[in-house]
């Protein structure tokens, strides 16, 4: 039977004669794993069976049977025929199939628990399915993208990877694939509508997609952006089991910009939508390509709108030119009808430009836009808007339309968003009544706005994902889910990750992370089981790591000013003092050195392509980014100080600068054989210069081309003459830890100010102290350390110093004398100069300790470190940004009242060296106030103290777009402080207090009056 054998002639191929024969229980699914590569009992032979399906089915299930046949070939070398032979494959749709529906009228396949379902399939072997077939593998769906999804979960099964085309993932090679017997389903998605959002598209795609697919069809709009392109999207997307849509934006226009565009998704199945700033299946470029200057009176009223039916009319203001824009949305329903592509309706308006509405946002006029935007679509459909999918989606300050009051008829779906920063924004309320549409999310891996972009890589934290997504579809969100992905590739990771939570939420628990890690892991690599452990580790640690700062914010610390922003030029977000960014640079260079590690031991090829394309790039340049960055904020110090080090320094900088341009330049033109040239193009250095890139420099991407290296850095590296009026000889210079930042030196440099080491404690956890004995000249010359009491250990205590040398101080506490505070000195000598340092040693004088010792004027503990948990939390590792958070579980936990015996709380034993007003400060993932309790609040106190409650969003509006939270987003945290009173030195108890849920822990922090001024904070205090 050929492939192309019509459905009549199927369903006169004598099914109706064959004995009824039920192929399993009714209902009976099995959602396990039915591909293997070695033969067992009763299982069918891929290997050589041809892929058959009905013509007559819909065309993306002939398509994806297609793709059956070349994955199958890809992974076994022999590709699959068309035409029925002894064993096959059928694939088909209920009720589309001929080939299916026959088998169901003869009782050869029983598709109880899967006809009528959304999107659901059944993979089962048919013994004697029909006359001259012995055995068939069945693909069956209950909807055409049922079909599809089940065809490509065989794909997924034998090894093929989702992003094979996108990333070049070549499969295991398998001379032998089987399917095991049974009734196999992936069961229904819970989440209805499943997609992403390509967005934000330039320079990556925008440059790349024009050059590797051309111009398209449509001549003087913009390239690349094709059918062709799309077919690419649209395939990857079902693959990920995904099915819904939101084209490109910033100047393009998926209707125009190939006429096919429509067609090819119809053809594919996939449900296409616009967003946010896009109403009525029309995207805002379209109007502003045909835009039309328009006639006004003396009193401002357009008198001649006109109207063109692709493109607008004047204003984009309905206040002022409804009729054209009612014209204009009209238009994008009836394209919908008249090419009969399924898409959902996105409802509402917003400013061109994706910016808040120019007509202001009375609630009264955007009710009259949703009631006009729904009268079109009943009178252009003929049907009630209720039959039409439709969404508004609440973005920004649409919020504020549904805080006060305004509702989207019942049948819509309301979609809720995040903060742009991955930060759920609003989840349903539990208290108001369910909606026939249900809610929806849209959600970031991708932004461009305040308060900086971050489009250069992936820098989703998974852990943080999880844990979001979780409390959404918790609270019932599960109509229609999309994730802002930026150009797509680069973001594969979360891309995939949401896409598969979104299909159902409970096959991936918190505590299955590490398991969909590793299965990433082999499924694009082709690893053992070993191997993957060890690559799941580098994308749990890469995700952790970059949750401490997006790499676009490396190079300017906010902070704010009379409520307002302001970025610091000179100022690394991370602190030199306790060896800060010195130590998390390291932990790039020793994650960069695990990642080339694994890439060394993988087989050449097309999987270290894929490796670099999916892993290698995003860990080596990031590490590398913090590599440039310590060596640039480095030189600016070394160049205060005046070091002979200065230079070398500056040359690190320019040297990290050409390795960022040599690994994109691999990415562009060696990777897949240059397959992706150009698209490794997104600027990531020198935000911030406003000089260069204008007012907006702050946030938005600096605009650059092909410059010379030093150029590229902001702020700029310096280079001094080493020695300058000094002649040819040395010259003594000491800096001392804890006042590096500062840029304080000696003997010349910090007049009139004594220099002195952070105070030595037994239990303190802080980096050994240090000074670093350096030249200021160009000789080099002889130093030595003396100390002036036995207790003071010094590393290296004479050597020689070229540039410079950092000599390590310590305490022998089995010589410190008794008492509290015992003082000492240490001297150092060199080129015929002296500088002193005084060292002071804190013995605790309390004799009873327990608990998180305070030690340097602090106590440092990390969230999940607790001592005593009372009703339910939860450990989340990873989701902070030195480590794990708590958070109160279940997540559907009421508002709590804290205090009393059963209240929940976590406890912290520690022990504080003298009474007093201390600060607390708790360290909080930057979460809204997603729910409508008026807040986001938590408690603390000390002993049986007082209990301080804290509303974490205190002062910042609605929670977006002003200075509080650009600082908390930015920074990756929300720290706030409260006061208590310690009534005598020794041991205490510190309660954290839930009030809402939602709240993420990750650190506490007693500030008792020498808390450092660190970016992370400190490291967590020693525990006795």
């Amino acid at each position: 039977m050929s492939a192309s054998v019509s459905r009549r002639a199927v369903l006169g191929a004598g099914l109706a004669a064959v004995p009824v024969l039920s192929s399993g229980v009714p209902g009976n699914l099995d959602t396990g794993a039915y591909i293997a590569f070695s033969r067992t009992a009763g299982a069918f032979p891929l290997v050589g069976a041809p892929v058959v399906v009905d013509p007559d089915d819909h065309p993306g299930v002939v398509r994806v049977a297609e793709d059956l046949r070349a994955d199958i070939e890809r992974v076994t070398g022999v590709r699959p025929g068309s035409a029925v032979a002894r064993t096959a494959v059928l694939v088909g749709t209920i009720g589309r199939s001929a080939l299916i529906d026959g088998l169901v009228a003869a009782g050869k396949l029983d598709v109880s628990g899967v006809r009528g379902k959304w999107e659901t399939s059944l993979q089962t072997v048919v013994e004697r399915p029909m006359p001259g077939l012995e055995r068939a593998f069945v693909v069956a769906g209950s909807d055409p993208r049922g079909t599809i999804f089940g065809a490509y979960d065989v794909s997924y099964g034998i090894g093929v990877s989702p992003w094979h085309w996108w990333d070049d993932v070549p499969p295991v090679h398998r001379d032998e694939v089987w399917v095991r017997p049974g009734r196999y389903s992936q069961g229904t998605p819970v989440v209805k509508y499943r997609g992403f959002f390509v967005n934000d598209e330039n320079p990556a795609l925008g440059t790349w997609a024009p050059a590797y697919f051309g111009p398209g069809k449509a001549a003087g709009y913009p390239g690349g952006f094709t059918a062709d392109f799309y077919g690419r999207v649209f395939e990857v997307l079902l693959r990920l089991k995904g099915n819904y849509l939101w084209p490109a934006v910033w100047g393009r226009a998926f209707a125009e910009d190939d006429p096919e565009n429509h067609r090819r998704a119809s053809d594919f199945g996939v449900v296409m939508g616009t967003s946010h700033e896009a109403p009525m299946m029309r995207g805002i470029e379209e109007w502003n390509r045909h835009a039309v200057a328009a006639v006004r009176d003396s009193s401002g009223a357009i008198v001649t709108p006109g109207h063109d039916p692709y493109g607008g009319t004047g204003e984009w203001s309905y206040r002022l030119n409804s009729p054209a824009i009612r014209a204009y949305w009209r238009a994008g329903v009836q394209r919908m009808v008249d090419q009969g592509f399924e898409g959902v309706v996105t409802l509402g308006m917003r400013g061109n430009g994706d910016t808040s509405l120019p007509d202001g946002d009375g609630v009264e006029l955007m009710r009259e836009i949703i009631a006009a935007q729904r009268q079109i679509i009943e009178e252009v459909t003929g049907r009630p808007a209720a039959e039409t999918p439709q969404v508004w989606t609440l973005y920004k300050e649409v919020q504020r339309y549904w805080e006060r009051g305004l509702r989207a008829p019942e049948d819509v779906t309301v979609v809720l968003t995040d903060d742009n920063w991955g930060n759920v924004r609003k989840h349903p309320d539990p208290a108001e009544p369910g909606r026939v549409g249900g809610y929806g999310l849209y959600y970031h891996f991708d932004y461009v706005g305040a308060g900086r972009n971050y489009k250069w890589v992936d820098t989703a934290n998974l852990r943080n994902v999880w844990e979001q997504l979780h409390a959404a579809h918790a609270y019932g969100n599960r109509g229609l889910w999309v994730a802002n992905v930026g150009d797509l590739k680069g973001n594969e990771l979360p891309t995939e990750f949401f896409l598969n939570y979104a299909w159902n939420p409970e096959d991936w628990d918190l505590g299955r992370l590490g398991e969909w890690e590793r299965r990433y892991a082999r499924q694009n690599f082709g690893v053992s089981s070993v191997e993957a452990r060890a690559i799941s580790e580098v994308l749990a640690e890469y995700g952790q790591l970059q949750a401490c700062r997006k790499p676009e914010l490396l190079n300017r610390r906010i902070t704010l000013v009379d409520g307002q922003v302001v970025y610091d030029d000179q100022r690394t977000p991370f602190a030199f003092g306790h060896r800060e960014l010195e130590r998390v640079t390291e932990e790039w260079r020793e994650l960069a050195r695990r990642a080339e590690r694994i890439e060394r031991r993988l087989p050449g090829g097309g999987v270290r392509d894929a490796w670099f394309e999916l892993v290698g790039y995003e860990v080596l340049a990031t590490a590398n980014l913090y590599a440039l960055r310590w060596a640039e904020f480095t030189n600016l110090l070394y160049a205060a100080q005046g070091r002979a080090a200065t230079n070398d320094l500056a040359d690190a900088a320019e040297a990290a600068l050409a390795r960022d341009f040599a690994l994109a330049e691999r990415f562009n033109s060696a990777v897949a054989g240059g397959k992706w040239a150009g698209f490794q193009t997104q600027p990531h250095i020198d935000y911030g210069d406003v000089e260069r890139y204008g007012p907006n420099a702050g946030w938005q991407q600096p605009e650059r081309d092909n410059v010379a290296l030093a150029d590229v850095l902001f702020p700029a590296v310096r280079r001094i003459g080493v020695g300058e009026g000094q002649g040819e000889g040395a010259e003594l210079g000491v800096a001392v830890d804890g006042a590096s930042e500062l840029g304080a030196w000696w003997p010349g440099g910090a007049a009139g100010v004594a220099a002195v080491l952070p105070a030595f404690s037994p239990y303190q956890t802080r980096p050994q102290q240090f000074v670093e004995v350096f030249n200021r000249g160009r000789t080099a010359f002889e130093y030595r350390v003396e100390t002036s009491v036995p207790w003071l250990v010094v590393e290296r205590s004479r050597g020689r110093v070229e540039r410079q040398v950092r000599v390590e101080v310590g305490v022998n506490w089995a010589r410190v004398p008794g008492g509290s505070s015992t003082r000492g000195e240490l001297t150092v000598h060199g080129a015929g100069e002296s500088v002193t340092v005084e060292c002071v040693a804190e013995s605790p004088s309390v004799r009873r300790l327990r608990g998180f010792v305070e030690a340097g004027g602090y106590v440092a503990i990390d969230g999940e470190h607790y001592d005593r948990a009372v009703g339910g939390w939860r450990r989340i590792e990873g989701i902070g940004r030195t480590g794990a958070g708590m958070t109160p579980w279940p997540v559907t936990l009421p508002r709590q009242t804290p205090g009393g015996a059963g209240s929940p709380r976590l406890e912290y034993e520690v022990s504080l060296l003298a009474a007093g007003e201390v600060t607390v400060w708790a360290y909080l993932s930057p979460r809204n106030p997603a729910l409508p309790t008026g807040g986001l609040r938590y408690g603390v106190s000390l002993d049986d103290g007082p209990i301080a409650t804290v509303d974490i969003n205190a002062g910042a509006d609605d929670g977006l777009l002003n200075a509080v939270w650009a600082r908390n987003t930015s920074d990756n945290v929300n720290a706030t402080a409260t006061k208590h009173s310690v009534t005598k030195a020794g041991v205490h108890r510190l309660r954290f207090w839930m009030v809402d849920p939602t709240v993420v822990l990750q650190r506490l922090v007693i500030d008792t009056g020498g808390l450092p001024a660190l970016y992370l904070g400190p490291l967590e205090s020693r525990r006795v």
